[in-house]
């Protein structure tokens, strides 16, 4: 479940959500919010995702943190001109 707010991230835990997906956080404000979803339900896993980069990574990484999604993998990369003829 997608969340924005520690609100939402104990509310989608406690409905029986198996992944909490913690969305475009700042990493000061991520941990917090990371660390009291597991102590309120430590069988959920929490992902962070949202602005993160190779450059930024380590900031998102914690005790608390199960997943990191990093979609400028994908979105950031350079586009690669080719031929294939049969």
């Amino acid at each position: 479940v997608e969340c924005s707010s520690l609100d939402e991230a104990l509310s989608a835990a406690q409905s029986g959500a198996d992944l909490i997906l913690l969305d475009n956080f700042r990493p000061q404000d991520l941990h917090p919010v990371a660390a009291r979803v597991k102590e309120a339900n430590p069988r959920v896993l929490v992902e962070a995702s949202g602005g993160i980069t190779l450059e930024n990574l380590p900031h998102f990484l914690g005790p608390h943190i199960d997943v990191v999604s990093m979609g400028s993998l994908t979105h950031s990369s350079p586009a690669l001109d080719f031929a294939l003829r049969v």
